[in-house]
């Protein structure tokens, strides 16, 4: 079989892979012949990185997916390797090995000039004036859905199909008819193929389908290209990036834009799904704070009307709120990169080619960082509180040159829909209900979330 997109022999500008030897100083586990502790990590992954933390330190390395990783966990160590100063950490050969197949040369799977430089060409989509316009069509679709959520539902699959719908308006400026299922299958398709334990595409695995998931979006969007940009109208963000130039004038190659696209999108969708179905479980837990966010958003608007981008800056509660269910469950729970240059961490010489990886979760739930770190808490994130905490203790959006590109759309979309819902709904979950969540790629709830909305 010829080589494949994730493997080292097909990206030959990458650090080569730092072997066992190399890493033989550092403490861990090697689990079992072949394919080492995956199935562990899969089966309870913070229990498996606590269990590792207890016993190694906050440095050791593990083996599985067929590699062997080296953890570093704390603060420190998320603002070393996100900030990165010195440019030692790559995110390309970091996400590479998981994600090349899916979601090649996305912007999380680019580094330094080539990164900068494609993110300053696609951030003429997150500007302000686009940023209003996509606040009035999340409105509008928002309205348009939830006016017949009531009752017993399953909330994750009802606001995936929202996201998509949104990411239909804003990203791709249509609406989506025929195509809806078809690109919903795509990202879950492509999403679960992330962690499937046979990385090559042979016919009926997982990368398989989520390999064909990334073609069915590609062939969707490539045909559009011309169309869009020949019409300066069209202020979705598809249309802004076919029309984007680069630092030298020219147009982003169409496959560059359909990198990203597809890249976005699952992005936008997946992880948007995730955040705000574990926001509203939380809620539904802490009835007290949902009184506090309907008290707050019908201070700033009444039921039924339209946000103005300057009346979002104005949900304060609503936003401590959202960070502390990001908290307690971030959409990504942990984030690879591979060193390109030896460095020093926790006492440990760390050679060149590590694979690497911080763990979000982890350090989101560290007791002297979080008191009582199961509590549903949103004072944690009052501006003193914010002030006397570690900068890099809450990463669910990244940090450094890789911060989200789309936090504030993610935050304006939540916004929007917290208001639509808790103005018109109380939210609603069985005593004692505690639904088991998949925790990898990207937290979901296994039943689907089981909640009453009531309304009021």
């Amino acid at each position: 079989m010829a080589s494949i997109a994730s493997e080292e022999s097909a990206n030959p500008h990458w650090v080569k892979r730092a072997g066992f030897d190399a890493l033989s100083h550092i403490p861990g586990e090697q689990g079992m012949p072949i394919v080492g502790n995956t199935f562990k990590l899969l089966a309870d992954p913070d229990q498996f990185v606590m269990d590792l933390y207890k016993k190694h330190g906050p440095v050791f390395r593990n083996r599985a997916f067929g590699g062997v990783v080296v953890s570093m966990l704390g603060p420190d160590a998320n603002e070393l390797v996100l900030f990165d100063r010195a440019k030692n950490f790559s995110s390309e050969q970091g996400w590479g090995p998981i994600l090349n197949m899916l979601f090649p040369r996305g912007l999380m799977l680019m580094d330094f000039d080539q990164h900068r430089a494609d993110r300053k060409t696609l951030g003429v989509a997150f500007k302000p004036e686009p940023m209003r316009g996509y606040a009035e069509g999340i409105g509008r679709v928002i309205a348009d859905q939830i006016g017949a959520w009531q009752g017993d539902m399953l909330f994750y699959p009802a606001i995936k199909q929202l996201t998509l719908d949104i990411a239909a308006e804003c990203f791709l400026g249509i609406p989506l008819g025929p195509e809806a299922d078809l690109l919903n299958k795509a990202f879950v398709d492509s999403v679960a193929a992330s962690i499937a334990p046979i990385r090559r595409p042979l016919p009926f695995t997982a990368m398989k389908r989520g390999v064909e998931g990334r073609q069915a979006v590609i062939d969707y969007l490539r045909p559009q290209i011309a169309e869009r940009r020949r019409n300066p109208n069209r202020t979705d963000m598809f249309s802004q990036f076919c029309r984007a130039t680069q630092e030298d004038g020219s147009f982003l190659p169409d496959d560059s834009i359909l990198d990203h696209m597809n890249f976005l999108l699952m992005a936008a969708h997946d992880t948007i799904t995730s955040s705000v179905t574990s926001f509203v479980y939380y809620l539904a837990k802490s009835p007290e704070w949902q009184d506090k966010l309907r008290e707050e958003c019908l201070s700033i608007a009444p039921v039924g009307a339209a946000l103005t981008v300057e009346q979002l800056d104005q949900f304060t509660l609503t936003e401590m709120a959202f960070k502390e269910a990001l908290r307690m469950m971030p959409p990504v729970p942990a984030m690879p990169r591979r060193a390109v240059r030896d460095f020093e961490f926790g006492g440990y010489r760390i050679p060149a080619g590590t694979n690497l990886s911080i763990n979000t979760s982890f350090v989101h739930r560290m007791p002297d960082i979080w008191p009582e770190p199961e509590r549903f808490d949103p004072m944690r994130f009052t501006a003193d509180a914010v002030r006397g905490r570690h900068k890099y203790a809450w990463i669910p959006f990244g940090g450094g040159a890789h911060m989200c590109l789309g936090l504030h759309f993610a935050y304006m979309q939540m916004k929007v829909f917290t208001h639509q819902l808790l103005t018109t709904r109380r939210i609603v979950i069985a005593e004692g209900y505690a639904p088991k969540w998949q925790a990898w790629p990207i937290p979901k709830p296994v039943d689907g979330l089981k909640v009453e909305l009531r309304p009021l």
